[in-house]
């Protein structure tokens, strides 16, 4: 197992590589300039040429690239162009409130889409199953935006049980914290509740027609024996796979869900820093979202062994 990890390390070096250099060059490929989004437009060409040295973007791309490179493996992600602030505390600011975000919202999933997948499962072709569908193609249907406009107009302006936006640290006060993280929460979570619904179905459903599931059910066992104990426990690996797969679409969906919400966190700081042309500072949100679905990912595949022992690596 340990060879296994220190492998899967060394695997990721090359992939954030490459990230970085694609990431690089479309930050590089946008239009506008960015001087002008500093300066404003009454700024003389005179100073646009001065910032422009001294943010070092007259050199050519491959020599902005390299030092960029450079300063990254020596742990500096460099300065905000805006505020002159290091980028590594401007990310460690807002990294903390998107995964509290991302955590709760794939709890919420979880919570939500696995019992409902075995429900349909068990069910299957009848109303309840219809009806779990039904839901869950809406969820997947319906835009991240969309929805957390719908939320805010139930929970928060009719209802008035929840806040509609804004938010407050936890070590400040907790309960508040968790009230106006439901609906940034369910707002993310629900697409992701939907898929892995649908893969918890599918594969128990596959489950069901194994010899050794026919075998316990020969043998008098439960229903909920066979299903909780056998048939889930098998089916659990490609749940855990897709469940790893969405936690990409989980970092993407926040940059939306954010910026509905107002939640100060790696959303609104990427979409900040993309309208005022703060490049190093989208490059950096950007790379660590990045490394951090790349570790998820890791540790789904360290769950495989754990979940079911047949897998070593």
């Amino acid at each position: 197992m340990t060879g296994y990890l220190v492998r899967r390390l060394f695997q990721l070096i090359p992939v954030a590589l490459v990230v970085s250099l694609v990431l690089f060059m479309l930050l590089r490929l946008m239009p506008g300039d960015p001087t002008l989004a500093i300066l404003g437009q009454e700024a003389t060409e005179q100073d646009r040429a001065v910032l422009r040295e001294d943010l070092g973007l007259d050199a050519p791309l491959w020599q902005q690239f390299t030092q960029w490179l450079g300063d990254l493996v020596r742990g500096d992600l460099g300065s905000s162009w805006l505020t002159d602030e290091k980028v590594g505390t401007v990310i460690s600011d807002r990294f903390a409130a998107t995964v509290e975000l991302g955590v709760i919202a794939l709890v919420f999933a979880v919570l939500v889409g696995i019992p409902a997948g075995i429900l349909a499962a068990v069910r299957r072709r009848t109303r309840t199953d219809t009806a779990l569908n039904s839901v869950g193609l809406l969820a997947l249907s319906a835009p991240h935006f969309y929805l957390a406009a719908l939320l805010i107009l139930v929970f928060a302006l009719w209802l008035k049980v929840l806040p509609p936006s804004g938010y407050v640290p936890f070590t400040e006060d907790p309960v508040e914290n968790l009230r106006r993280m439901v609906l940034p929460a369910v707002t993310i979570g629900s697409t992701i509740s939907a898929v892995t619904m649908r893969q918890t179905r599918a594969a128990l459903l596959a489950a069901f027609n194994e010899d050794y599931i026919r075998t316990a059910e020969a043998s008098g066992l439960s229903r909920g024996r066979i299903v909780g104990v056998y048939a889930l426990r098998n089916a659990i690996v490609p749940v855990v796979t897709v469940i790893a797969l969405q936690i990409g679409a989980l970092m993407s969906a926040t940059v939306v869900t954010e910026t509905v919400f107002t939640v100060p966190g790696m959303g609104t700081l990427i979409v900040n820093g993309i309208f005022s042309r703060d490049l190093p500072v989208v490059q950096g949100a950007v790379l660590m979202v990045v490394v951090l679905v790349l570790l998820v990912n890791l540790l789904a595949d360290l769950v495989y062994a754990w979940l079911d022992p047949r897998i070593t690596y």
